[in-house]
């Protein structure tokens, strides 16, 4: 079957498409793109798509390439990161189960802005551009979804660079294990003991990457979340013991 060009598709026509009488940040979904789809809405993307399996730090999509496909994580974890001019690599993301990615460089007509490398074994549906733009011309709820996503993901990055700003290094590391606590919860059963094991394989030199610290930051904020009996640690494992008191202490508010 030949495919159609892909349409020019700016992030004004997304959102216009995608608000329509409503707030598109109310649509945003909580628990991942696949999970707020339909069953006939994921049979349809799922026919249009191919199935591909990714082994642990193989790169889903480059930043800087054409834009050419979206990727939907069935199973398995994914870090997002950019390449600054002097060529460090800077975690600004992780993506899980049901998630969408690769999808804004697409959507805006561009070339992707960040890299997404599989932190383990990922199994993914690929779909090509214009598949997925003609699935959301014939789904035109899901646009809703679509630029919720986005608009949830902007709002994360604004979260994350207030948070560089005011807090602490522990508390930056808190906000950032009580964010990523949350997103295993959704995956996972917790510990015996009620406590959430951290689901993403994150490396230390990966977390303060991400919270902008050194790995020597990262170790001691560790020790100092330990000392308070909010985290548990062995070998590249982390378990949140108390996720309440560790959000309310990224907070300020302990």
């Amino acid at each position: 079957m030949t495919e159609r060009t892909v349409p020019t598709i700016t992030p004004r026509r997304a959102a216009g498409r995608a608000a329509r009488g409503s707030d598109a940040a109310a649509a945003a979904p909580r628990d991942g793109f696949w999970n707020a789809l339909t069953a006939a809405q994921r049979k349809d993307l799922r026919a249009a798509a191919r199935p591909r399996t990714y082994s642990a730090r193989t790169p889903l999509c480059y930043q800087g390439e054409d834009s050419d496909h979206i990727i939907i994580i069935e199973s398995g974890w994914a870090k997002v990161t950019s390449t600054t001019p002097d060529g460090r690599e800077v975690v600004l993301a992780v993506r899980g189960p049901g998630d969408l990615i690769c999808e804004s460089a697409v959507l805006a007509a561009r070339r992707r802005s960040a890299t997404v490398t599989a932190l383990n074994p990922v199994r993914a549906l690929v779909v090509p551009a214009a598949r997925f733009t003609g699935f959301l011309d014939a789904h035109p709820a899901v646009w809703r979804l679509v630029s919720g996503t986005l608009v949830q993901r902007q709002d994360d990055a604004d979260r994350r660079l207030q948070a560089h700003v005011s807090a602490k290094g522990a508390q930056r590391l808190a906000g950032l294990l009580a964010q990523l606590a949350e997103m295993s919860a959704k995956h996972g059963p917790p510990e015996p003991d009620g406590g959430i094991a951290i689901a993403p394989p994150l490396s230390q030199e990966e977390l303060g990457s991400w919270m902008d610290a050194s790995r020597e930051t990262v170790a001691r904020a560790l020790n100092n979340l330990r000392s308070r009996g909010l985290v548990r640690t062995g070998w590249r494992k982390i378990i949140v013991a108390d996720l309440p008191r560790l959000r309310a202490y990224a907070d300020g508010d302990a």
